[in-house]
């Protein structure tokens, strides 16, 4: 039976478990809520800007708590979300943003755990891999050599995760991809010139896509009444 279908018969788990869904997610939407309307300034550094910053992401974590079974995957799924919101709290100051940097390849690290090998799908690493180069590699040369490395890695790192990401399908695929532009933009509007309104798509795409990693944790598994 496909994992959609568990549940009532004939019906997706997934969408029959809707209102209870929407429970456990409403605090995201609501930090997320708080996060742009309070819109910190950039350049307010605070553990306050910090927390405010990182709840959202938090909240999923906590959400994952909702999924009843398949504890090796959403364990995870929280342990990236974790590691995500660490990555967040680091960016705030820019003296600790390699320590984000190595905050969030944990994460990636731990959607790669997650998303595991099959299917494989390896005609899908040959575009991955073609524009990770031509995109990285520009943005290389705009990099402090110091910072040379650590990004180096990291963007192999990302680009694994979207590539298993995408073989995943479903709200993976998508989150996957999200994550990616996310990280592209933000790069490119630290290190080589600023976009505009780079900030607002860095972070709506950004939550939307731990939002959507987090769901594929709901679609396949029951959640729990208490």
């Amino acid at each position: 039976m496909d994992a959609w279908e568990e549940g009532l018969p004939g019906k997706p788990c997934f969408l029959v478990q809707q209102p209870r869904l929407c429970w456990w997610l409403s605090p995201f939407f609501l930090t997320c809520a708080v996060y742009f309307l309070l819109w910190i300034p950039e350049d307010q550094v605070s553990w306050v800007s910090a927390l405010v910053k990182c709840l959202p992401v938090l909240c999923l974590a906590v959400s994952l708590q909702a999924v009843r079974g398949g504890r090796g995957y959403h364990t995870r799924l929280q342990g990236a979300l974790l590691s995500s919101a660490v990555g967040d709290a680091c960016l705030i100051w820019p003296e600790a943003f390699l320590f984000g940097v190595a905050a969030f390849a944990m994460a990636h690290l731990l959607y790669l755990w997650a998303f595991g090998l099959t299917p494989l799908r390896p005609g899908l690493l040959l575009p991955v891999a073609l524009v990770s180069v031509l995109y990285y590699g520009l943005l290389l040369l705009h990099l402090p050599a110091s910072m040379v490395p650590a990004l180096a890695a990291y963007s192999l790192v990302l680009a694994a995760m979207l590539w298993r990401g995408l073989a995943r399908g479903g709200t993976v695929c998508w989150g996957a991809l999200l994550f990616t532009l996310s990280d592209s933009v933000l790069a490119w509007d630290t290190f080589v010139q600023p976009l505009p309104y780079a900030r607002q798509v860095v972070m709506t795409t950004y939550y939307a896509a731990q939002l959507l990693i987090t769901l594929s944790a709901f679609q396949s598994r029951r959640l729990k009444t208490t």
